[in-house]
């Protein structure tokens, strides 16, 4: 390949990359397993070392994945949460042992092997030998504040009693879900017509991301801890800190071994691949640490990695059944999934019977013909795919799949623009799974936050007449629905689900509609479903228009002046704004009372004192509402809030446990960091 097209390449894994993490860790939807996205990496590894002009600092091999929420105030790491190199065989685990003992010149070593439990990373930091805080892995550098949620989980001390615990230490673990405790609650959800989880590590990634203690709770979570951080160590012994943590009352994992070799590792990594299934809990492969924490510091880091631990990852479980058909989704932006309709099949401990087929190039990179045998893999529990065919088995006279031109329900003309994988209907304003899609969207937990409407209700009130858009959701009236009823088959041959309208539901549902009129005025506007416009970039649009109308009479000019809004993103705001049918969706939102401005008492300017001036708000306050309103002092001043600091931040307004890179960063650049009654007397409040 030539430069120019090493760097094309380059540049499409990194986005490819960067998407798969942002599904992984932010939405908790995965669509490829653990073992395709480390091919990628180890591609883009590849190549970035062997053209090193082409380096960035932001290249996902640099930077770990984040599960960071605007919903939660950060906190940044003492320790950061590196992600761990992966393996998925013998050989490179037998070359990761030669580069220890390589790094280590000689010295006897042991290594302590743990498995590796399927769920979301927790840092639990005690004070005075009490929780003091909970943060998510997030970037590796920050993440974010979910000690009272954590709370709630029963296996994590809030008080260690043991006079032989450090007053002050940080231990970090897995949160996870088990699988009776997974199934229970998909059966629940199911019951509720909402959407059951995929599995239980999103499951446990979304409980503890709820924005109610009460309902985490509910989730019944577990945590296993696996590593300590004391300001004195312990011990030298990696392993043997676990036990005497064990000691002061947390849960450490009783399936860790101590192994003086590599083959006692993989004689360990060998039983748990064939005993995996019988534990209670998720695992996707195994963890190995250089059991020594001296033989650790002297082993270091790189940028991303410890070079003292590794994680063999097992291979992803497949089986070969047979092609009965090809259906397709539709999604509630219009995009078009092809799904592979299978012969029932065990796999994983469970019947397939479809897997994803993602776009039409897999399909033609697959050379899918009709009733093809073919591969499917269930990586890392998620959704099943196909991956390969058997074409050796194909009959003589099997057609071809080709893929659809049209929208199976609607008939419109499908399209593909430049640059994108899927195509799309466009007939946005009368193709029912949009339409539903959309009104799901708009009740979502973060988006209107409409709570006791799910899938299955929406489905039936859009069945029922009662509901075309989300506009309609405000007009409903308790008689309209009251007695409304609707069965659906479980495609697995199970007991119907049936969705029922009675008394509490209708009363529930209507007071969470009147509810979600409060919703402000940045979350409306994501919950409209503008194509391209997420969280972020609808906040930061409310924030800059103001309001409703603002945004609408824009222009193309005036939406990419504001910080992060491409001219792709400026275009599709436009788009949406033009069509009629939106344009009078909004305006019966706001004769309902939907919030359609920002509210002046949070974001009037009061004065210009701080005209000019990049602030960044770091640390903890009283609490995470004081910060919100700090932030919001510096905009009523005239200032601009930014999240990093820069050479271009004017100062920092810093509370507790600051975080050490950003103090380091504006020691080294000059800038002054005031505590908040020095920026308050400045303001004179």
């Amino acid at each position: 390949m030539s430069k120019e097209q090493i760097a094309l390449e380059i540049e499409k894994l990194r986005k490819t990359l960067r998407e798969h993490n942002h599904r992984y860790y932010v939405l908790h939807q995965p669509v490829i397993g653990d073992q395709e996205f480390d091919q990628l990496m180890k591609q883009l590894q590849q190549l970035e070392a062997e053209n090193p002009e082409f380096f960035d600092p932001t290249s996902p091999t640099v930077h770990v994945g984040s599960d960071i929420s605007n919903e939660f105030e950060q906190k940044e790491h003492q320790y950061p949460m590196l992600s761990l190199d992966n393996t998925y065989n013998e050989a490179e685990l037998l070359d990761f042992d030669k580069r220890v003992g390589k790094g280590l010149g000689g010295q006897q070593y042991s290594y302590s092997a743990e498995l590796k439990f399927d769920g979301i990373s927790i840092s639990l930091i005690y004070e005075n030998r009490q929780l003091a805080y909970a943060v998510t892995r997030g970037d590796g550098v920050k993440g974010d504040i979910v000690t009272n949620n954590v709370k709630t989980i029963r296996s994590i001390p809030l008080k260690i009693a043991s006079a032989t615990a450090p007053a002050n230490f940080e231990i970090r673990g897995e949160i996870f879900m088990p699988r009776a405790v997974f199934e229970a609650l998909n059966e629940e959800r199911r019951e509720a017509a909402d959407e059951p989880f995929a599995n239980p590590r999103n499951a446990a990634a979304g409980s503890v991301k709820l924005l109610k203690s009460a309902e985490v709770a509910k989730r019944k979570l577990d945590c296993y801890l696996y590593n300590l951080y004391t300001p004195v160590p312990i011990s030298d012994s990696h392993y043997q800190s676990l036990q005497m943590a064990a000691g002061w009352g947390f849960k450490i994992s009783p399936y860790s071994k101590k192994c003086d070799t590599i083959k006692d590792v993989l004689a360990y990594i060998n039983y748990w691949d064939q005993k995996r299934d019988s534990l209670p809990f998720d695992i996707d492969g195994i963890v190995i640490k250089v059991d020594s924490l001296a033989q650790q510091s002297e082993l270091g880091f790189t940028a991303k990695i410890p070079r003292w631990a590794i994680s063999y990852k097992f291979k992803a479980e497949q089986v070969t059944t047979e092609l009965l058909s090809v259906s397709y989704q539709v999604g509630r932006t219009g995009a078009i999934t092809p799904v592979a309709n299978l012969k029932p099949v065990q796999l994983s401990g469970s019947t397939v019977r479809r897997a994803s087929l993602h776009n039409a190039d897999q399909i033609q990179l697959l050379d899918l013909h009709e009733h093809d045998i073919v591969c499917i893999e269930k990586g890392g529990e998620i959704i099943p795919k196909v991956t390969g065919v058997e074409k050796h088995s194909r009959a003589s006279d099997a057609k071809p799949v080709v893929f659809i031109s049209r929208c199976p329900e609607c008939n419109a003309q499908l399209v593909r623009e430049e640059g994108e994988a899927k195509h799309f209907c466009p007939n946005a304003d009368s193709c029912p799974p949009q339409i539903k899609g959309k009104i799901e969207h708009f009740i979502s937990r973060k988006a209107m936050n409409i709570e006791t409407l799910g899938e299955g209700r929406i489905d039936t009130l859009y069945e029922k007449g009662i509901i075309k858009n989300v506009a309609d959701l405000y007009y409903i009236k308790y008689g309209q629905i009251i007695g409304l009823e609707k069965t659906y088959n479980a495609e697995d041959g199970s007991k119907p689900r049936i969705v029922r309208f009675q008394d509490k539901t209708v009363n529930n549902i209507l007071q969470n509609i009147e509810a979600s009129k409060q919703t402000p005025f940045e979350r409306v506007l994501f919950a409209l479903g503008i194509r391209h416009i997420g969280q972020t970039a609808a906040r930061k649009l409310a924030q800059h228009f103001k309001n409703i109308d603002a945004i609408k009479n824009s222009t193309i000019e005036q939406l990419t002046a504001v910080d992060d809004i491409g001219e792709v993103m400026a275009q599709s705001v436009l788009a949406w704004f033009s069509v009629p049918n939106n344009a009078i969706i909004v305006e019966r939102l706001r004769e309902a009372g939907v919030q359609m401005q920002i509210k002046e008492d949070t974001n009037k300017v009061v004065s210009e004192k701080l005209k000019g001036k990049s602030i960044v708000v770091s640390g903890s306050f009283s609490s995470p509402q004081r910060r919100k309103e700090l932030e919001q002092m510096v905009i009523a001043n005239g200032g601009k809030l930014v999240d990093s600091v820069t050479s271009k931040t004017s100062f920092i307004v810093a509370g507790e446990n600051m975080g050490p890179s950003k103090l380091q960063k504006a020691k080294e650049l000059n800038i002054d960091v005031i505590d908040e009654k020095t920026f308050l007397n400045f303001l004179e409040y």
